[in-house]
């Protein structure tokens, strides 16, 4: 993130967090019927995807809980961004006046740095107690996942599924079949599973910050 616009992001990143740790760790099942030969794409994004009917219910609804549990903070956060961000100005102003004592100036800088260092320090924490439960919410729920692409996999005879997304985004995949791109075949795969003891506990599960 760029210097101010550091401070001004504050906490805001919950879901985008959330998308891109799933998507880092998302790999390519290999267990299909031998010699199938077939090759699946899964935008594995796509598992977000907030409109109505679409994405992966479970997994949304585990990081929309996460949204929910730490906005107190993100709008801490966002607060003293605010609050930063004025007495940057501020400070600039003064900077530019004529009469203005060196010592003012000089407290301000100081109290400027100081809310800085506190900044950080809060969003440090934030950003370690948001991992901490979304291995606790979301991960129960992403273990069940991939357990589900390779029973896809092996189901539908593919003998690779692969995140095209990622794909794409890497200049690695410049064009493909829309055939192979079974997204919604394996969404909707996954949605009509029963709940899982693991995911089904995830649910519930309290706060721990």
């Amino acid at each position: 993130m760029k210097r101010l616009n550091l401070i001004a992001a504050s906490f805001v990143f919950a879901v985008t967090f959330a998308a891109s740790a799933f998507a880092q760790a998302s790999g390519a099942p290999q267990s299909a019927p031998a010699g199938s030969g077939k090759i699946g794409l899964v935008n594995v994004a796509a598992f977000l995807d907030e409109k109505a009917g679409a994405g992966i219910t479970k997994f949304k609804n585990a990081v929309a809980s996460l949204d929910a549990e730490f906005k107190p903070v993100n709008d801490k956060l966002t607060n003293m961004a605010k609050d930063y961000q004025t007495r940057v100005d501020a400070y600039k102003k003064k900077q530019g006046a004529t009469g203005v004592p060196v010592g003012d100036l000089t407290a301000d800088a100081t109290a400027i740095q100081d809310l800085e260092k506190n900044i950080k320090r809060e969003q440090e924490d934030a950003k370690a107690k948001y991992e901490r439960r979304y291995a606790q919410v979301v991960g129960p729920i992403y273990n069940d996942i991939m357990k589900a692409m390779n029973e896809f996999a092996k189901a539908k005879g593919y003998a690779v599924l692969l995140d095209g997304g990622r794909l794409e985004e890497a200049g690695i995949l410049i064009g493909f079949d829309d055939k192979y791109d079974v997204t919604r075949d394996f969404i909707a795969f996954y949605n009509a599973r029963p709940a899982t003891g693991a995911t089904a506990a995830t649910a519930g599960a309290a706060p721990r910050q």
